[in-house]
């Protein structure tokens, strides 16, 4: 049995984890940090903007179980990819959004769901800035951060209510349910 790695940026991490975790063939979602500059990085130094790191999730998956535009698709519904300055309320460079692809077939598979996304007219014009980028190394947030959403449900409830990401979400994603 031959796993893969997905990494996606779509602002705070914890929001990121539950909807992949959940789903037939992902064996595990790690909350962390990537694409950034500086070795080490704490959540404190992220959280600051100083190191160029994106808030992330890393996947391992099964690709026979769960396909990589499954994870596509499911990604593109958690996110505003029209907004450059952060996701929701989370403001920053650190709380962009990015998908950073792990082979060249994931990177096409990218570029196709976000040219198609482009496409759709469901933003109304408004330009899709997510990046796709390769990928690099990842650091694991503190374990603090890991299934934050099981750790800490009324916390995470409370931020995610507050964030604006679910109405976000039914607006221009589930609209049509």
């Amino acid at each position: 049995m031959k796993y893969e790695k997905a990494t996606f940026a779509g602002g705070c991490f914890w929001c990121m984890v539950q909807p992949f975790e959940e789903m037939p063939g992902i064996i595990n979602v790690r909350s962390g940090y990537t694409g950034g500059h500086a070795a080490h990085p704490s959540y404190e130094n992220v959280k600051n903007g100083h190191t160029g790191h994106f808030e992330a999730v890393q996947i391992t998956y099964d690709p026979q179980r769960f396909p990589y535009q499954q994870l596509l698709d499911l990604y593109w519904a958690q996110i505003d990819p029209t907004d450059d300055g952060g996701q929701f309320h989370d403001r920053g460079p650190q709380y962009r959004t990015a998908i950073f692809y792990h082979q060249e077939d994931q990177r096409c598979q990218a570029q196709t769901s976000k040219e198609a996304i482009e496409k759709s007219g469901k933003f109304k014009g408004a330009p899709i800035v997510t990046e796709i980028l390769p990928a690099t190394t990842f650091y694991e947030a503190e374990e603090w951060h890991q299934k934050f959403y099981k750790k800490q449900p009324e916390a995470y409830k409370e931020d995610r209510a507050a964030s604006g990401r679910d109405a976000f979400i039914h607006k221009y994603w589930h609209a049509d349910e």
